[in-house]
């Protein structure tokens, strides 16, 4: 679901079959039919074949929408969309299994719902045209921004704190922040590796930045810095890399 009007569907861009199609889900009710507002009476009739968890089975879409909307997480997600990048569907899908508030697309309004999996049918998604609109928005909501990115002043978010309500901001693939969000931020992060790549992709990064949130305020695991990054640098002078 949204918050604005739905961005354009996409085309679809191989012949391959489309995995948010698959034959998943339940068949029609059997037995006597439940009682109670939330259950759909056409799924309980024909089957119910969506992309949700057991418990939701033959919900209705609002029950479903209703029901996350009351225990989602302080944290929301925003990504740059000023080249149509095709990391924006994974990271809804991911936001959505992560239950963060909203989703927030920066430019373009157009983006790859294809690998969203349907899931935005139960996530928000705003859309803001500019930074300078973001930021405005951001900071009326009191909500502290962290880019995610590589730059000399970012430290690394395993050894961060991050704060209960922020926004967790990725930056279009290639190019990455840009340099309005930049100096927006409270703070720019980057996340460790040790291998030969350069960068792993904006998804990938959402998807740990996010599972940080998760652990930090919801298993209720604190970070501290640690003697083993220095050895991990020594490995890997030239630092880490998420873009």
């Amino acid at each position: 679901m949204t918050n604005e009007p739905q961005p354009e569907p996409e085309e679809a861009q191989t012949q391959e079959p489309d995995p948010a199609k698959a034959e998943v889900g339940v068949g029609p009710w059997e037995g006597e039919l439940p009682e109670g507002d939330h259950w759909d009476p056409d799924l309980l009739a024909d089957g119910d074949r969506r992309n949700v968890l057991d418990k939701y089975r033959y919900w209705k879409h609002e029950a479903i929408v209703a029901e996350l909307d009351s225990r989602r997480h302080n944290f929301h997600v925003a990504i740059e969309n000023w080249q149509h990048d095709l990391n924006i569907g994974t990271v809804v899908r991911t936001a959505n299994a992560f239950l963060a508030k909203e989703v927030h697309i920066i430019g373009r309004r157009r983006w790859n719902r294809r690998g969203a999996m349907v899931t935005d049918r139960y996530q928000h998604v705003r859309h803001h045209a500019t930074v300078e609109d973001f930021v405005a928005w951001a900071q009326g909501e009191g909500l502290a921004i962290i880019g995610v990115d590589i730059f000399p002043d970012s430290v690394p978010l395993e050894t961060y704190d991050l704060p209960r309500d922020c926004v967790l901001v990725f930056g279009q693939e290639g190019p990455g922040l840009t340099p309005e969000v930049h100096e927006a931020a409270v703070a720019t992060l980057s996340i460790e590796q040790f291998g030969s790549t350069r960068s792993i992709n904006a998804a990938s990064a959402a998807a740990i930045a996010m599972h940080a949130w998760v652990r930090r305020h919801v298993f209720n695991q604190h970070v501290s810095a640690s003697p083993s990054r220095d050895i991990a640098l020594s490995r890997n002078p030239e630092g880490p890399n998420c873009r």
